[in-house]
């Protein structure tokens, strides 16, 4: 089975974003690329059920391989695989504070100079769309636009990494700000840190850590 290693890391990703409550039962899913494409979670599955050997692997055309359909979300996948060459990642999640804000139609603003991390000032809320459909795929690419991470309004959240494990340390980092941002209004308003001080954090960032190789982004490791 080829990249059985990576598709391991994909059932243990799904496995461990609804056991730290950042998403639940089968919604949400994972990609990761490779040459040729990038896997995707099965559509439908229960995680505890999915095989290494039910990931789906998917062609950048919109063709897959295999006796599993691919999430029905697969759609923004590829285009940000397509349109980001930098990604190696997508990680979508429903997660209850990022999905709460997202209902709301909020953005999230830098109440925390962590959002710094997701590359951005501001994690944007992207227009609501019906799920798994081509125009859900184009607001999330304009929403991500120069960003690792937006809102699906009445949905959930999108991350992305230069791999899977810095994407899923980025999912847990935003649900942290949606909840930080959510608790914050409901004593007043927050104040909001400006922009030229996020672009100092993110400088800052680019040599955080131990390991060169590591680039830079986040202090994730």
């Amino acid at each position: 089975m080829k990249h059985e290693a990576l598709r391991r890391e994909i059932v243990a990703a799904c496995i461990n974003m609804n056991a730290r409550g950042i998403n639940q039962g089968t919604s949400g899913n994972i990609s990761a690329r490779v040459p040729g494409g990038f896997l995707i979670t099965p559509s439908g599955m229960t995680y505890e059920e999915t095989k290494p050997a039910d990931i789906v692997m998917m062609r950048l055309d919109g063709s897959h391989e295999g006796k599993r359909k691919p999430s029905s979300e697969w759609r923004f996948h590829r285009d940000l695989m397509a349109t980001r060459p930098e990604v190696g990642a997508v990680v979508h999640t429903h997660s209850m504070f990022a999905t709460t804000l997202s209902c709301l139609h909020l953005d999230i603003p830098a109440v925390h100079y962590m959002i710094a991390a997701a590359g951005t000032s501001k994690i944007l809320c992207a227009p609501y769309a019906t799920y798994g459909t081509q125009e859900t795929a184009d607001n999330a690419v304009k929403a991500l636009k120069g960003r690792n991470a937006c809102l699906l309004a009445n949905h959930g959240m999108i991350v992305l990494g230069p791999n899977l494990k810095k994407a899923m340390w980025l999912a847990v980092e935003v649900e942290t700000l949606a909840a930080q941002y959510w608790r914050a209004l409901q004593v007043g308003k927050p104040k909001i840190l400006p922009d030229a001080e996020i672009q100092r954090v993110i400088e800052k960032f680019r040599g955080y850590g131990q390991v060169k190789e590591e680039k830079a982004g986040s202090p994730c490791c």
